[in-house]
């Protein structure tokens, strides 16, 4: 009778626990399914290890296509920050689709159109995006390697038979029927088979365990595709019938997976259930067998499995993007509401705020003490003016036409929490001057990041965008190779000649962002080079939009180029910018002055300005 008790009270003290684990995994989804109806489009904070990082490529370098963005572009427009800051998916296959997505730059109309009804959708029902996003969440992710990076490696396991196992699974019948004449020799031949098959099953199963992680994902990836083609989502007939094929493809790897997918096989856990399913598993093989059964259909349908990804992917890309809109809308009415509060009339220091341009170089909110201390210098931003923030929610869908030219309203950089705005219709290349820290590489990446939004996620931040389809090429933030041994200057040249091989081939319209063209190499040949390189990117189906310090280009390239500027104001020990684009070239300079408002010696800066004029009057260098 207390035998009994004890039974009853054991297995009431598990009931509850199960009830109460329960009870809480409810509760926790409840609260995150919550957090998804009341956090889309906020800001995304996450953390990635490297190692998931450097993998976040794998399906972009397994669907290579024409106009997909190259290694220095992406690179040079920091484009790894603002896919962290677009990154609201929830699963492996939904963050390496949307990097794929931001690094394809797509040719046409038609998959732009198809995207934007997707995103437009799950944009206006939230009901079933978050039914989307819980499949995502349960899908999750693969560690710290890609599923391609199993997929790939799958060649190693070799061809898998399962002759041995079950002739092995065999053997145990003779043995059985011996018994019945020899019981003890048959007990005898039944041990040493169970010890041989103990032994082997070992030996196997180290060669299969990193590939059950992949397996595991396989079956949760089936699942969570299986939840997404429940939803109706009238736009996605496509995309839900892809699933429904691929899944009856894979079907025959669901079935009796938990042989090798259960969560207790080979867990201490002490459960008697588990530890008895192991030994089956250790006499009869049964989860090699089906392993190798799994794998023989995988072999078979990996693009089966890569149509699942791309299908998981697109659907958490458009969710991803809908919520990149309404944070861009979020910004918009916040900076409208603080326009609003904001006395343009009163303190400056109350309304100038931090300097963020020119990526690293300029963005930057200095206050340098000079060298004895007693003065310091300031850069600052003047206030915004001609801008109707009211009236703008912070992006647009872009209008692709058949013209050469690109027409932006308004646009802005959508890293930068407190934008000045621009806007540009050019027909021909660009060449922009201004003084250090003025704005001018913060324009060209505006520019470029812009389009590539445009061609990728059909958005922009801007007002109005208006352009062809482009192949966008940068050679803006290079750097020495010391590992190759090149200098600065052969990677920069390596760089703009990629840019001049592809406008030789004239497979599409070109748009390309130059910054600071030859700074690596003397004045003298740099201008000339610079020249006649920037010459042969002003040519039809190509526009080129550069930065320079030479003002001597202006003059040399007018004809190929309009002239715009970016301005400072340097007063009372301050610099203010206002990062306004300007028509025509740069009148201004800072350098010297700048070195003035740090507190360089006097003479050194009488002596520099000295020079610096002789030559503008003369043309030519003399010693003061």
């Amino acid at each position: 009778m207390e035998y009994f008790v004890f039974v009853l009270a054991m297995a009431a003290f598990v009931a509850v626990i199960f009830i109460m684990e329960a009870a809480r995994a409810r509760k926790e989804e409840k609260r995150f399914m919550l957090s998804l109806y009341q956090d889309y489009g906020r800001t995304v904070e996450k953390e990635y290890a490297l190692e998931r990082f450097v993998r976040m490529d794998s399906y972009f370098s397994r669907h290579r296509r024409e106009g997909q963005l190259d290694d220095i572009t992406w690179n040079d427009l920091g484009m790894d920050d603002l896919f962290r800051r677009m990154n609201d998916t929830l699963s492996a296959s939904g963050e390496e689709y949307l990097y794929y997505t931001l690094r394809t730059l797509k040719q046409s109309d038609e998959e732009l159109r198809h995207l934007e009804e997707v995103t437009g959708f799950f944009s206006g029902h939230p009901d079933e995006r978050v039914r989307a996003q819980l499949a995502a969440r349960r899908l999750g992710y693969t560690g710290k390697y890609s599923l391609y990076d199993y997929i790939d490696n799958l060649d190693i396991l070799g061809e898998r038979s399962n002759g041995k196992n079950i002739l092995m699974d065999l053997l145990f019948l003779p043995l059985i029927g011996v018994m019945a004449v020899h019981f003890s020799l048959g007990l005898i031949g039944i041990v040493v088979l169970i010890i041989c098959n103990i032994i082997s099953y070992f030996k196997e199963k180290d060669e299969i365990d990193p590939y059950i992680t992949s397996f595991s994902y396989i079956m949760r990836l089936m699942q969570a595709c299986g939840e997404l083609e429940k939803i109706p989502v009238p736009v996605c007939g496509g995309e839900w019938a892809e699933i429904r094929k691929a899944r009856k493809n894979l079907q025959e790897m669901k079935r009796n997976s938990y042989w090798v997918m259960s969560p207790y096989r080979g867990n201490a856990s002490g459960d008697v259930l588990a530890v008895l399913m192991d030994y089956i598993r250790m006499v009869f093989h049964v989860d090699l067998i089906k392993f190798n059964g799994m794998l023989k259909v995988l072999r078979g349908h990996i693009e089966d499995v890569d149509a699942l990804i791309g299908v998981m992917g697109y659907v958490e890309t458009a969710i991803a993007i809908g919520a990149f809109r309404l944070s861009l809308e979020a910004r918009a009415s916040a900076a409208f509401r603080a326009d609003e509060k904001k006395d343009v009339s009163g303190d400056a220091a109350e309304v100038n705020q931090a300097i963020e341009a020119d990526g690293a170089k300029e963005r930057q909110k200095t206050k340098a003490a000079a060298v004895d201390g007693e003065s310091s210098l300031d850069i600052r931003r003047e206030p915004d003016s001609g801008y109707d923030a009211k009236n703008s929610k912070g992006w647009c869908v872009p209008e692709f036409i058949g013209e050469e030219l690109i027409e932006i309203a308004q646009g802005y950089h959508p890293l930068l929490e407190r934008p000045v705005k621009n806007g540009i219709t050019a027909r021909r290349g660009v060449l922009l001057t201004g003084s250090n820290a003025s704005g001018k590489s913060t324009f060209l990446k505006t520019v470029a990041v812009n389009a590539i939004l445009a061609q990728t996620i059909h958005t922009c931040a801007a007002d109005a965008y208006r352009a062809p389809f482009f192949q966008v090429y940068s050679s803006m933030a290079l750097k020495d190779d010391i590992a190759s041994g090149e200098s600065y200057y052969i990677v920069e040249i390596k760089a703009l000649k990629r840019i001049l091989d592809a406008a030789a081939q004239r497979s599409g319209m070109i748009l390309c962002f130059v910054d600071e063209v030859l700074r690596g190499t003397n004045t003298v040949e740099r201008i000339a080079a610079s020249t006649q390189i920037l010459k042969s990117l002003g040519h039809s189906g190509i526009l080129c939009f550069a930065a320079t310090h030479d003002i001597e280009l202006t003059e040399l390239l007018q004809n190929d180029f309009d002239n715009y500027h970016f301005e400072e104001d340097v007063r009372d020990g301050d610099i203010f910018f206002n990062y306004r684009l300007k028509s025509g070239k740069a009148t201004t300079r800072n350098a010297i002055r700048l070195l003035e408002l740090m507190g360089y010696d006097q003479a050194v800066i009488e002596r520099a300005s000295a020079q610096a004029e002789q030559f503008v009057a003369s043309g030519v260098w003399k010693q003061i």
